[in-house]
């Protein structure tokens, strides 16, 4: 019984528009669901993915009216972004640069050539070359070019007071395995280049299934709010969720319990230093309730909420 890799990533914003054309026109990402917050139906929930809204594709905003995030430990420092080889990293600076996007000189970092940049809001990201190993599924109607487009989500920084507290869960409970450490360098947060960073891989390894750790036991622990991460998601088969239920309650992790999200099934807990985690299943998917060809093009509420659907829309502000 193992993870599979990340699932998705779910951050924060407090501009929904300006989110909207951010992702999809700069970052060239597809917007495979627009639905809202099931347990607050007052907020969009964007989904931005690739071509198919592959699992461990999806980076996803909750839109809340929120001020912008305090920076801090025992929160996720960073989200990498997977792309395909030195061309493609040389591509997105020039393009980045082009865009006005605030980026770094791009580094290599843990092996890996890597370009940090943040969003409008302060959402700190980055893009790493994968080596171009795996499936991509590029999206037509993408800005980017389909050889260069984000291909989907890579290594996830955190940044915890407490790491053997955070490595006691990651390997104990998730089943995930210490790898190596590298020099955190510019990574991670404004006092911490000489810290290691730990990598933790899940399943088969990789950029696409790796957590990363470090250390800030000096830093005050972070805010949330815009420009901030809500959750990280890690992908499990369909048919092991129940397992894992099982394997929470035995271990006695507080959990949320069996939630369907109707796109996937989840479980929810929180790590020791306080950061929420999230096992998802990678079906049913997107395409249950829309055709593939035209995900993201108007709201899509889980059945449940379908009965409430003119009180919802008249609550939303228009992308």
């Amino acid at each position: 019984m193992q993870l599979t890799g990340i699932h998705h990533l779910t951050a924060v914003t407090a501009q929904a528009a300006d989110n909207f054309a951010f992702y999809t026109r700069v970052l060239g990402q597809r917007l495979v669901k627009k639905t809202v917050n099931q347990d607050d139906v007052s907020a969009f929930h964007l989904f931005y993915g690739d071509g198919v809204a592959s699992p461990g594709s999806d980076l996803t905003f909750f839109d809340w009216p929120a001020p912008r995030e305090r920076r801090g430990t025992n929160s996720i420092a960073r989200t990498l972004l997977r792309v395909a080889g030195p061309e493609a990293i040389a591509w997105w600076r020039e393009h980045l640069g082009r865009q006005g996007v605030s980026h770094r000189l791009p580094v290599e970092r843990d092996g890996r050539l890597t370009l940090d940049f943040e969003d409008p809001e302060g959402q700190r990201l980055g893009l790493v070359d994968d080596g171009g190993a795996g499936e991509a599924h590029p999206w037509a109607g993408s800005p980017v070019p389909a050889e260069h487009q984000i291909r989907g989500l890579g290594p996830i920084l955190l940044s915890v007071a407490d790491p053997a507290a955070t490595e006691a869960v990651l390997t104990g409970v998730l089943g995930m395995r210490p790898m190596r450490e590298y020099p955190a360098g510019d990574a991670a947060a404004e006092r911490s280049a000489e810290r290691p960073v730990r990598v933790y891989a899940m399943g088969a390894g990789g950029p696409a299934a790796e957590l990363h750790v470090v250390a800030e036991p000096d830093l005050g622990p972070a805010r949330p709010g815009a420009g901030g991460v809500h959750h990280v998601a890690f992908r499990i088969p369909d048919a092991a969720y129940e397992a894992w239920a099982d394997r929470l309650r035995t271990l006695r992790v507080p959990s949320s319990g069996p939630v369907d999200r109707y796109y996937f099934r989840s479980l929810y807990f929180r790590e020791p230093n306080g950061i929420l985690f999230e096992i998802a299943t990678d079906g049913p998917g997107f395409a249950t309730d829309e055709p593939l060809d035209r995900l993201g093009e108007r709201l899509a509420l889980p059945p449940f909420l379908e009965p409430r659907r003119a009180q919802i829309e008249a609550g939303l502000k228009p992308l």
